[in-house]
């Protein structure tokens, strides 16, 4: 196997993870009512060491949970945003086959998806006190970013070893002389 061949296996496996988390985090936000009940019941369950241990978290799955009941409740139509949230993971999700196909000429979705990642950060640094977010819980957003760009930079770095190896010419198949 060529070592243009493993590197662009490498990329692409890389690419099917990311893309998968991708998926799975737009996913689990269109059932967030659903989500948020199941997660109260096995924190708060009498065999959990949560409520004990981190009284804060089970206070603030209890208050999310509670919040997003009385939307669905009486105002159902604001979890239209997270539905949007959800389509939006999606979209760029499928943006990230553009390198899988030909990493070297699609590196700028890699380069946008790490920009997105670094986002990530202020806006929770800003939004997260405007909209009374927990410190600790805008740090677990945070991690989002930090950990998202991580297969990126693996990535990003391995494309440009391809670019760097695409540059480079095959050498030529020896030639067999006529026979005279």
């Amino acid at each position: 196997m060529s070592e243009r061949h493993a590197l662009t296996r490498r990329i692409r496996g890389w690419l099917v993870f990311f893309i998968v988390c991708l998926v799975l985090s737009g996913l689990t936000a269109f059932p967030l009512v659903t989500e948020l009940r199941w997660a109260e019941e096995l924190l708060g369950a009498s065999a959990s060491p949560v409520p004990e241990h981190l009284p804060g978290l089970m206070e603030w799955i209890s208050r999310v949970r509670e919040g997003l009941d009385t939307v669905d409740r009486e105002q159902p139509f604001m979890l239209y945003g997270t539905d949007w949230l959800a389509f939006a993971h999606l979209v760029i999700a499928v943006a990230f086959y553009g390198p899988y196909r030909d990493p070297v000429r699609n590196i700028w979705v890699v380069e946008f998806g790490m920009i997105a990642c670094a986002g990530i950060i202020p806006l929770a640094l800003i939004c997260g006190p405007l909209r009374s977010i927990p410190f600790w819980w805008s740090l677990i957003d945070m991690s989002f970013g930090v950990f998202g760009v991580i297969p990126l930079l693996i990535v990003r770095r391995m494309i440009k070893r391809l670019e760097a190896l695409e540059r480079v010419p095959a050498p030529a198949p020896a030639s067999v002389p006529a026979s005279a």
